[in-house]
């Protein structure tokens, strides 16, 4: 078996362990107030993450480029509470028509 399978392996038996670490911990009981505020905070919090890096990350440097005016679009859309697919179309339209232009 090479090394690879080995690390695959290996990840994903300690993803099913983490998994499994919070039933057995917490046992049916509810879970403290301050955790799970900030449980509640942590997925918007990912997601924004990876689009700021996904949005300027470059090989190994920052990129400002026509992703950034995409998603000011599309922010501005948010905030004029357009549907979500409006939303991706207008962020689309933004980044071709600057591509386009450049």
């Amino acid at each position: 078996m090479s090394s690879v399978w080995i690390v695959i392996i290996l990840v994903g038996a300690a993803t099913v362990c983490l998994k499994a670490v919070g039933p057995v911990v917490l046992g049916g009981r509810e879970l403290p107030l301050a955790l799970s505020a900030v449980l509640f905070l942590l997925a918007p919090a990912l997601l924004a993450a990876l689009v700021v890096t996904q949005a300027v990350g470059g090989d190994r440097q920052i990129v400002l480029d026509e992703r950034l005016l995409g998603i000011g679009a599309a922010a501005v859309a948010i905030v004029l509470r357009l549907p979500l697919l409006a939303v991706v179309i207008v962020a689309a339209a933004v980044m071709a028509g600057i591509r386009a232009l450049s």
